[in-house]
C-alpha cells in the first residue's frame, strides 16, 4: 500500500480445453494443425477481451482467462459466463471455416470458478493469479462434456437470477476430499438481471412504517410501559433509515444508541457501554445520581460490566442494574434505546433485552432494535408473539417509490433514461442497491452503471476504481471495524500516505463510503462504514501476511489508547491479537513471532473466559475461553487453569459429554504437572457432573470429597474446599440424609465467602434454602432460615432463590396466600435468566405444593413442564424425582396405566443410591399393583419401601410422603396393621415437620382404616 505487489481478490476464472486434440493431430500436418489452433487461439482470445477479461496463460490446447485482473468488476461473474457462452458461439462459427478449409470440427468443453486468488501487480508483469478458485475451474472443465459449460458453486449463486443452470451430483475431482458442486449452464436469456444492496439513503415510502413506530412511541408514553419493535430486513433494506427518521422527530424523548460489534463474539455487553459512555462519558460510575433507589449499587454493577471495577457482575445482577438504570432514565420522559446489528448480539444480551422487556415496570421505554433476519436463526423465539413486543419487516419499495428515491439521490442531475430503468430493475426496490448503483454512475459522469449480481461484487468494485492512496486508507480503516477512529489507521497507513490521511478520510465521506460518528476516545475523529459489507470488501482485499500486522499494530494502538480503561478493551485487544496470530498461523510456519502473539492473545481472551464464568455468562465464557486455549502454546503455565475454566462453562451450558471430557484430561495433566489446585478443582467439578449423569456412585464421589479437602486444606485453596464441599453436600442429598446436606453446604458457603466467589455463594444459599424446605426441622424454623436468607441476599439472583424458598416453606406451612404466584415469579427469573435446569428442578417442588394442597391438574402440568426441560438438557437425577411425583400425580387422578409408564421411565434413570426416590418408586409401584389385585406383587412393592426408608439415616419431608404411599397399598390390600402403622409415621413426621396439609391427610387416611 498504496499499490502493493500483490492483493488478495475475488475472481471469476474460465478453463477451455480442446478435445480429441490428439486424434486431430494424427489427421492434419503440423503446420496445418498449428495454423488451425493458432485461429482456435485468436477467436477465444478476441471473445474474452471483448467482455473485459484477460488471457492468464495458453496451456497446450486449454485456455486460461481471469475476470477481475486488473480491475475488478461487479459483474466479473455474470461477464465470465457470458464469456464461456459466447466462446462456445464463436467456436461453432469457426468450425464452419475450418470444415470448409481443413474438413475438421473442434470440439471444446468449459469450467468456470469464482473464489479468492492472490493477484500479482499486471504493471510490474506479476499478473499470475493463484489459489484454489483456479484448481476447481480447472476440474470442472476436465469433468465437462465436449460442448458443456460447467459452472461452480459460488459462479451459479452469483448468476442465478441472470441464468438458466440445471444441478448436477457432486463431482469426484483429484485433490478434494469431498464432492464439488457444479452446474450445467442451460441458457443465458438476453433480458436478465441480478440484485445488489446498500443504505444509507433519503427516507422515501415508509410512511406506514414510520407511523407504526411512532404510534409505538406514543404506547409508551401513555402507558408507562417498556415495548419493543424489531426492525428486520435484508442488508440494505433501509432498517436504521427508518429508525433515524424516528430518532429525529422523537421530541421530548431521551435517546441512547449501542451497536452489537460483527465481530466479537465474546463481547456481550459493548452496546451497554456505548450506552454507557453517552450516558456518563468516562465515568460510568456517576449513574449513581441518576438512579433514585439502590444508586450505588446499580453503578457498582454497571462499572463491573463495562469494565470500569475490578468486581465481576453476574448476568442477573447486570440485568438488573440496566433495567434500573433504563427506567430512571425515563423517569421523567420517554427513553429510545436503539440496538443496532442485532444479529451479532451475544446469547445473553438477547437475554437481556428480554428481561428488561418483561420485567420493566412503570416506565415508558422503547427498545428499537434493528437486525438482519439471521437474528431468527440464531433466536427463533424471538417474533413469538407478546403483548408488548411488534415486528416491523421492511419490504422493498414500491417503482414509483424506487424512482422517487433515485430522484432525489441524484440531486437534480440528468440520469439517462436508459441507465435510470437499469438501475430501477436491478435493484428491485432496495434503498441501499438504488443509492450504491446511482453513486457508482455519477463516478462515470453518469454515463453508465455495472450490473452487480452480489452487493460484495459491488462494493469490491467500488472500492477498486478508489484512488491507490485512498484504497490504502479504507483498507486500513477495515481493520478496526465498522466503526473506526482517525488515530488508527494514521497509525496503521503506510508512511507515504500517513501525511495525507485526513485528506483521504474527507474524500471518502463524500463518496459516500463513510459518514462521521462519535469517538470512543477523546481528541480524536470516528467515522462509520455505510454499511459493514461496505468495510468487510475493503478487508478481503488485504493479504493475509498484511492483515496479520494491521492486527498487531492496531492492538499496540488500541493498548496505549486505554491504558487507564484497559479491562474494558481486554476483549477487544485480544481480538485482534487472536487475528493477527491465526492469519500468521494459516500461511506458517509458526515462529517464535507468532508464538508470542498466541500467547498474549490467549491471556487476554482466557482473562475475560473466566471473567464471564464467575458471572455466569456461560455463553460468552465458552467462546472466549475455547478461542484463548487455540492460541495459548501448550506449555503456557496458565493452560491448565483457562482449560479448567473452560470445561466447567461447557458444563455449566449443558454440554455435559464435553466439559466432562475436559475436567477429566484437566485433573491429569495438572496432576502431572504439580498444580494440586486445578487438579483437584477439576476431579471435583467432574465428579458432580458425573452425579448429574450418573456414572458415578455417592460413595465414591464423597471418598473424592474428603480426599480434596485434605489435599486442598493445607494450602488454603478456598474456592476448591467450597466445590468439594457442595459435593459432600450433594451426596448427602441424594442418600436423604437433608441434616448433614445443609451442614455441609454452610461449610460450602463459608469458603465460597473466603473465597470472594459470588457464583459459589450464590449456589450455596440456593442448596440451603432446599435444605429448610425438606428437611425435619419444623416449618417456624425453616420459615426463619429463607426469612434470613432473603435478608442477605445480595444479587437479584440470591433475593429470587430466598423468595421461592421462603414462599415453598410458607405452603408447607398452611399459609397460601400468593405462593403460588410467588413461585412461579421467582421460577420466571431463572427462565428469564436462562437458568433451565434450576426452572426444570424447581418443577419439583411447586409439584409438591401443589399435590399437598389437592391440585392435581397443576401439579401435572407443571412437572410435565419441568420433565421435559431437564430432559432437553441432558439431566437425569433431577429429573428421576420430577417422574416419581408426576407418576404419583397420575395415580390419584385413576389414570394407573399412565402412571405404571411414568413411573418405570423413573425407575429407569435413578441411580442406585437414590434411596429416597427408589422409595417413592416402590411405593407407588405397591400402590398400582395393589389397584390391579396383584395382593404379592403389591405387597413385595411396599415392603421394597420401607427398606429403601431404612437406609435413610434420617427423615426429611420425602419420607412422609413414601409412608403415605405405603400405607395406601397396605390398606388396599388389606395388610391394615401395616397401613396403619406406616400411617403413624407419616402423621408423626408430618407433625414435628408442622405440615397443615400433611398432617390432615395422614389423619384421614387412618380415620378411614377399620378399628382393630
Amino acid at each position: 500500500m498504496p499499490e502493493r505487489a500483490e492483493t488478495r481478490r475475488t475472481v471469476t476464472v474460465i478453463f477451455a480445453d480442446v478435445t480429441g486434440s490428439t486424434a486431430l493431430g494424427e489427421g492434419l500436418d503440423p503446420e496445418s494443425l498449428r495454423r488451425v489452433m493458432e485461429r482456435y487461439f485468436d477467436a477465444m482470445r478476441g471473445v474474452i477481451e471483448r467482455h473485459g477479461g484477460v488471457v492468464e496463460k495458453f496451456i497446450g490446447d486449454a485456455v486460461m482467462a481471469v475476470f477481475g485482473i486488473p480491475q475488478l468488476h461487479e459483474d466479473d461473474a455474470l461477464r465470465a459466463v457470458t464469456t464461456a457462452d459466447a466462446m462456445r458461439e464463436q467456436l461453432a462459427a469457426l468450425n464452419e471455416e475450418l470444415a470448409r478449409d481443413h474438413g475438421i470440427r473442434i470440439q471444446m468443453r468449459t469450467g468456470v470458478n469464482t473464489g479468492e486468488v492472490v493477484a500479482g501487480d499486471p504493471v510490474t508483469g506479476q499478473r499470475l493469479v493463484t489459489g484454489d478458485a483456479v484448481n476447481v475451474a480447472a476440474r470442472l472443465e476436465q469433468a465437462a462434456q465436449p460442448g458443456e459449460i460447467l459452472l461452480g458453486r459460488d459462479t451459479h449463486w452469483l448468476v442465478r437470477d441472470v441464468v438458466r443452470a440445471e444441478p448436477l451430483d457432486g463431482l469426484v475431482v483429484k485433490g478434494k476430499s469431498q464432492p464439488i458442486a457444479a452446474f450445467r449452464l442451460l441458457e443465458i436469456p438476453r433480458n436478465g438481471s441480478a440484485s445488489v444492496s446498500r443504505s444509507a439513503a433519503p427516507l422515501v415510502g415508509r410512511q406506514r412504517e414510520l407511523t407504526m413506530l411512532r404510534g409505538q412511541l406514543a404506547a409508551c408514553k401513555e402507558g408507562h410501559a417498556c415495548r419493543l419493535v424489531t426492525v428486520l430486513g435484508a442488508p440494505g433494506i433501509g432498517k436504521s433509515r427508518l429508525i433515524w427518521e424516528l430518532v429525529d422527530g422523537r421530541g421530548e424523548s431521551g435517546f441512547v444508541v449501542g451497536r452489537c460489534l460483527p465481530y466479537g463474539e465474546g463481547i456481550t455487553y459493548w452496546p451497554l457501554v456505548e450506552i454507557v459512555k453517552q450516558i456518563a462519558g468516562d465515568d460510568a460510575h456517576s449513574v449513581a445520581a441518576l438512579v433514585a433507589d439502590d444508586g450505588e449499587l446499580v453503578a457498582e454493577r454497571i462499572c463491573a460490566v463495562v469494565g470500569q471495577s475490578e468486581h465481576s457482575s453476574s448476568p442477573e445482577e447486570t440485568f438488573w442494574a440496566v433495567r434500573k438504570l433504563f427506567e430512571a432514565l425515563a423517569r421523567d420522559r420517554p427513553l429510545l434505546v436503539v440496538l443496532e446489528d442485532l444479529e451479532w448480539a451475544e446469547p445473553t444480551f438477547l437475554d437481556l433485552i428480554e428481561y428488561i422487556l418483561g420485567f420493566s415496570t412503570a416506565a415508558p421505554i422503547l427498545l428499537l432494535a434493528a437486525a438482519r433476519q439471521d437474528l431468527l436463526e440464531r433466536r427463533p423465539s424471538w417474533t413469538a408473539p407478546k403483548a408488548n413486543s411488534n415486528t416491523l419487516v421492511l419490504e422493498p419499495l414500491s417503482d414509483d417509490d424506487s424512482a422517487s428515491l433515485v430522484g432525489q439521490l441524484s440531486a437534480g442531475a440528468a440520469v439517462p433514461h436508459e441507465l435510470r430503468a437499469h438501475i430501477l430493475e436491478t435493484a428491485e426496490g432496495n434503498p441501499l442497491f438504488l443509492e450504491q448503483m446511482l453513486a457508482m454512475g455519477e463516478e462515470s459522469d453518469l454515463t453508465e452503471v455495472r450490473i452487480p449480481p452480489t452487493i460484495h461484487a459491488l462494493l469490491a468494485a467500488r472500492i477498486d476504481h478508489l484512488d491507490p492512496d485512498e484504497r490504502a486508507v479504507i483498507e486500513c480503516a477495515s481493520i478496526e471495524g465498522r466503526l473506526f477512529h482517525l488515530g488508527a489507521v494514521a497509525e496503521l497507513a503506510p508512511p507515504q500516505v500517513r501525511h495525507a490521511v485526513s485528506k483521504h478520510v474527507l474524500t471518502l465521506v463524500r463518496k459516500e463510503f463513510i459518514s462521521p460518528d462519535r469517538a470512543e476516545f477523546t481528541g480524536d475523529d470516528a467515522f462509520r462504514f455505510g454499511h459493514i459489507l461496505i468495510r468487510d470488501a475493503a478487508y478481503a482485499r488485504i493479504p493475509k501476511e498484511l492483515r496479520s500486522a494491521l492486527h498487531e499494530r492496531f492492538a499496540t494502538w488500541l493498548e496505549r489508547r486505554t491504558v487507564d480503561s484497559s479491562r474494558e478493551y481486554e476483549e477487544i485487544v485480544g481480538y485482534h491479537l487472536e487475528q493477527a496470530y491465526r492469519y500468521r498461523a494459516e500461511l506458517g510456519p509458526i515462529d517464535s513471532r507468532a508464538r508470542a502473539l498466541g500467547t498474549r492473545a490467549g491471556e487476554l481472551l482466557g482473562a475475560a473466559g473466566e471473567r464471564a464464568v464467575s458471572r455466569l455468562d456461560v455463553a460468552a465464557a465458552s467462546n472466549l475461553l475455547d478461542r484463548a486455549l487455540r492460541v495459548v502454546p501448550p506449555g503456557h503455565p496458565r493452560r491448565n487453569e483457562l482449560r479448567l475454566a473452560h470445561g466447567d462453562a461447557l458444563v455449566e451450558a449443558g454440554e455435559l459429554g464435553r466439559g466432562s471430557q475436559i475436567l477429566r484430561e484437566v485433573g491429569a495433566d495438572a496432576a502431572a504437572a504439580g498444580q494440586k489446585p486445578v487438579e483437584w478443582q477439576a476431579k471435583v467439578r467432574l465428579a458432580w457432573t458425573q452425579i448429574l449423569t450418573q456414572e458415578l456412585p455417592d460413595d465414591d464421589a464423597m471418598r473424592l470429597a474428603t480426599q480434596a479437602i485434605t489435599e486442598l486444606t493445607p494450602i488454603g485453596d478456598n474456592a476448591g474446599l467450597a466445590c468439594a464441599w457442595q459435593l459432600i453436600a450433594q451426596t448427602r442429598n441424594f442418600a436423604g440424609n437433608m441434616t448433614e446436606h445443609g451442614a455441609a453446604m454452610e461449610r460450602a458457603l463459608e469458603y465460597a465467602r473466603r473465597a470472594g466467589n459470588a457464583r459459589l455463594e450464590t449456589d450455596c444459599l440456593f442448596w440451603i434454602g432446599l435444605t429448610a424446605f425438606f428437611d425435619e426441622v419444623r416449618a417456624e424454623d425453616a420459615l426463619r432460615t429463607c426469612a434470613a436468607l432473603t435478608e442477605s441476599a445480595q444479587t437479584p439472583l440470591q433475593h429470587a432463590h430466598a423468595l421461592f424458598w421462603l414462599a415453598a416453606v410458607r405452603g408447607l406451612a398452611g399459609k397460601t396466600a400468593d405462593v403460588r404466584v410467588e413461585l412461579e415469579n421467582a421460577r420466571r427469573l431463572y427462565r428469564e435468566l436462562g437458568l433451565e435446569t434450576t426452572w426444570g428442578a424447581t418443577s419439583m417442588v411447586c409439584g409438591i405444593l401443589e399435590l399437598s394442597g389437592g391440585d392435581v391438574l397443576i401439579a401435572e402440568s407443571v412437572l410435565r413442564e419441568g420433565a421435559a426441560v431437564l430432559e432437553g438438557a441432558g439431566e437425569k437425577s433431577y429429573r428421576a424425582t420430577v417422574l416419581a411425583l408426576l407418576g404419583e400425580t397420575l395415580y390419584m387422578q385413576a389414570r394407573y396405566e399412565e402412571a405404571g409408564n411414568v413411573i418405570g421411565d423413573s425407575r429407569a434413570i435413578t441411580a442406585p443410591d437414590d434411596v429416597i426416590n427408589l422409595a417413592h418408586i416402590a411405593a407407588t409401584e405397591a400402590r398400582l399393583a395393589a389397584r390391579r389385585g396383584a395382593v404379592a406383587e403389591a405387597d413385595h412393592a411396599a415392603r421394597d419401601a420401607v427398606r429403601e426408608l431404612e437406609r435413610m439415616p434420617s427423615y426429611n419431608l420425602f419420607t412422609a410422603t413414601v409412608l403415605i404411599g405405603i400405607a395406601d397399598a397396605f390398606h388396599i390390600v388389606k395388610r391394615l396393621d401395616d397401613a396403619r402403622d406406616a400411617a403413624s409415621r407419616a402423621l408423626d413426621l408430618y407433625e414435628r415437620k408442622g405440615i397443615v396439609s400433611g398432617v390432615e391427610r395422614a389423619r384421614a387416611l387412618l380415620a378411614g382404616l377399620p378399628s382393630v
